[in-house]
């Protein structure tokens, strides 16, 4: 089943670094950012998650959760993960159910060659499970800000719903 912007997520569950099991509920209550990315230690990739690492405060005082999602598998993910000293988890995708479910899976040309590969795309999920924002073919550059900024409007909106 595909994911629609304003809908709930459908169920899903994956395994991430740490032990952590992720699925639509696991964390309600909190905003999730999933950020899909080609692949460990690549320049792209190395680069936007060391700019989520250099943010993952401001994303925490605003009760969000960050988790990458790349086709990795987990021994991968946590050298990759402990290279860099992520404050967050990721998702070992092997399987490709969560791309195919996010639709980040694109023909892509490489080296001249066709291939499937990871569309670089971040989803912003709300603490109800409902798929708010999506950024997808993103460049690396201002887009860990852009996503920060989405959710300090989600936070602002958040409180003033629960003053009024």
């Amino acid at each position: 089943m595909a994911i629609v912007v304003n809908k709930l997520l459908p169920e899903f569950e994956a395994q991430a670094t740490g032990g952590v099991t992720v699925s639509n509920a696991s964390h309600t209550g909190k905003t999730v950012v999933l950020y899909f990315y080609p692949k460990d230690n690549t320049p792209g990739c190395t680069t936007e998650a060391t700019q989520f690492r250099d943010k993952y405060d401001e994303f925490s005082e605003l009760d969000a959760v960050i988790f990458g999602v790349s086709r990795d598998n987990m021994k991968s993910h946590e050298g990759f993960k402990e290279k860099l000293e992520l404050p967050f988890e990721l998702i070992a995708d092997t399987e490709e159910k969560m791309c195919h479910m996010f639709g980040v899976v694109k023909n892509k040309i490489m080296y001249g060659k066709k291939v499937k590969g990871i569309e670089r795309s971040t989803f912003l999920i709300g603490p109800t499970g409902v798929l708010l924002q999506e950024w997808r073919g993103l460049k690396v550059p201002g887009h860990v800000d852009e996503v920060l900024k989405a959710v300090k409007v989600l936070n602002k909106a958040n409180e003033e719903k629960q003053v009024a």
